[in-house]
């Protein structure tokens, strides 16, 4: 079975669904993960509140009082439509092992999975395409029969900074193909890294559902004390959800609970021993638990391993007819993201979403005149911040004595007008010691702003949600998107971008994988509406540079070319 009819028939299943019976729902779905392989059995897409019961347990739970009732929720308060909320769970879904895996041996093994180049030609032109098959094979040297790997790919070369995004699709059988666009004159090789094999996504799923409180964080107490001294406590806190080991930390009368009136979400601490629940004031990272096996500990290390293959060179002529790689198209809100969404040559990122500018310190200032910027979300989008007062000689930073990584910060340009605001996106926050006060939801915000045509709005979530359950995530974004909805009916000429998330992170506390699947979330909500969806995660996968969760200044300065192009479009 090709991918494309892979993909043609998963699309067609769930049209297909609207207004059937869930029960015949899912009968539909576990014969469809059988079609195309009679001896394979996939895992049906799953609801977001179904929590596993065992590591490699694979079946499917029943549509529980849970999942209504999420299900209701979306509807109700948010306005998704059944329909949409199917095309949720397939954005989400990934497939893997149909058999329980009890060693190492029998998980994907990097050392012997291959990949090769199809029909290699003696030279391409520009906008042609090039096609590469990966073949898993286990430490046994066995070919595996199932998918779920996590295969990143890239066109790349060296000499001239260039690189692509290479498009990886899951056939299910244990190949993967991946579609490459020759957009550059010169040469090229392939490059195929394995992430996280099945089995290893396995243990990420695993981990995201039965403990999300491996990262938990202190809630400092204080209150005056005799002789003007000051007491203090400190204890444990996190999100209040009780499931996916989040329970944990609630016992009957057991802590001070802090819910926010307007998005109704819960910040919970155990209760200090001595001082009232109104004496919180302070917030910081905790600390990490590592509650892997051994035998979890061993798939895991198998990660970001390069896979080897064709080590031909690939020859590119230019092609004068072809008009494949030019975009013409203005940048505006509500344009789709390809992939690849762009390519990097001499380290100057081009895009195909839309005609993006490059701009100097002139232009740059002349973009930002007279506009006020409120930026929220984590520390990538400080870094972007952080550019712009390094950048504009005339933008000063003002000294508000906040703990500089949690915010808020701002910067003012009394010269040409321009005043920028960052600040941190809410519980939960991993940061160093800083004010609860300063810590806001970003729909709160977006509610207190008036919009308007000098007005725009930057925001992204994602590292500081990556243990978190994607039911938890996608409320979040939920309430993000009815205040942004809000906001656009009251002042529609309100500049929105939405930043995804990056690569970097590759261990058991903020994997690649889990942030990919935030991302499409954040496309899920976000996809229908008038905002911008800048897309940093092939700028930062197939960039030369090592991979970071906060990009260096090469990729940070290509992000605001995009940014101001979606601003000040040519």
């Amino acid at each position: 079975m090709t991918c494309q009819r892979v993909h043609r028939q998963r699309s067609c299943l769930f049209k297909l669904f609207i207004g059937l019976p869930l029960l015949v729902i899912m009968c539909i779905l576990v014969e469809w993960s059988n079609m195309g392989n009679d001896n394979k059995k996939n895992i049906p897409p799953s609801f977001l509140s179904q929590h596993l019961t065992g590591l490699h347990n694979s079946s499917t739970s029943d549509d529980s009082a849970g999942s209504q009732s999420l299900r209701n929720i979306f509807q109700s308060e948010f306005g998704i439509s059944l329909q949409s909320y199917y095309m949720l769970q397939e954005a989400v879904y990934w497939p893997g092992p149909h058999r329980p895996i009890t060693h190492l041996s029998m998980s994907t093994s990097p050392e012997n999975t291959k990949f090769t180049i199809q029909n290699l030609k003696e030279s391409y032109q520009t906008g042609e395409e090039l096609f590469v098959m990966v073949h898993a094979k286990d430490f046994n040297n066995n070919s595996k029969d199932y998918g779920g790997d996590f295969f990143q790919a890239k066109l790349f070369w060296s000499k001239s900074k260039a690189s692509v995004f290479g498009d990886v699709v899951d056939l299910l059988n244990g190949s993967y193909s991946v579609r490459f666009l020759l957009p550059w004159v010169g040469e090229a090789q392939v490059a195929v890294r394995l992430i996280h094999s099945s089995e290893a996504v396995q243990v990420l799923k695993h981990h995201r559902d039965t403990d999300s409180d491996r990262v938990y964080y202190n809630g400092y107490y204080e209150a005056p004390g005799p002789n003007k001294t000051r007491l203090n406590e400190v204890v444990e806190c996190n999100v209040k959800w009780d499931k996916n080991g989040l329970e944990s930390l609630g016992t009957k009368n057991c802590c001070c609970e802090y819910s926010d009136p307007r998005t109704r979400e819960t910040w919970r601490c155990k209760k200090p021993k001595s001082l009232p629940c109104s004496a919180l004031v302070y917030h910081s990272m905790g600390s990490y638990r590592n509650r892997l096996t051994k035998e979890e500990k061993a798939l895991m290390e198998e990660t970001n391993k390069g896979i080897r293959g064709n080590e031909n060179i690939i020859k590119i002529l230019h092609s004068p007819g072809n008009k494949t790689i030019d975009v013409p198209e203005k940048c505006r809100p509500g344009l789709h993201t390809p992939v690849p969404a762009g390519f990097f040559l001499d380290d100057v990122w081009t895009s195909f979403v839309c005609n993006i500018r490059h701009f100097t310190l002139q232009t740059t200032t002349k973009c930002l005149k007279d506009k006020h910027i409120y930026m929220m979300g984590d520390s990538t989008m400080r870094q972007w911040f952080e550019f712009f007062v390094k950048t504009i000689p005339t933008l000063k930073q003002m000294n508000l004595h906040v703990q500089y990584n949690a915010g808020p910060l701002m910067a003012v340009d009394v010269e040409n007008n321009i005043d920028l605001h960052w600040r941190a996106h809410g519980f939960p926050f991993r940061t160093l010691k800083t004010a609860v006060a300063s810590l806001h939801y970003i729909s709160n915000e977006i509610d207190d702003l008036a919009g308007g045509p000098h007005t725009i709005i930057m925001l992204n979530l994602g590292p500081h949600f990556t243990t978190y359950p994607l039911d938890f995530f996608t409320l979040r974004v939920l309430r993000i998107r009815k205040a942004l909805l809000a906001l656009l009916q009251r002042a529609p000429d309100t500049t929105v971008i939405i930043k995804t998330v990056n690569t970097g992170y590759k261990d058991i506390f903020g994997s690649d994988w889990y942030s990919l699947q935030l991302n499409r979330v954040l496309r899920w909500a976000f996809q229908d509406m008038d905002v911008y969806i800048l897309d940093v995660w092939q700028m930062t996968a197939c960039h030369y540079s090592k991979e970071n969760i906060h990009p260096g200044p090469i990729i940070i300065k290509n992000e605001i070319d995009v940014l101001l192009s979606f601003i000040c479009p040519a």
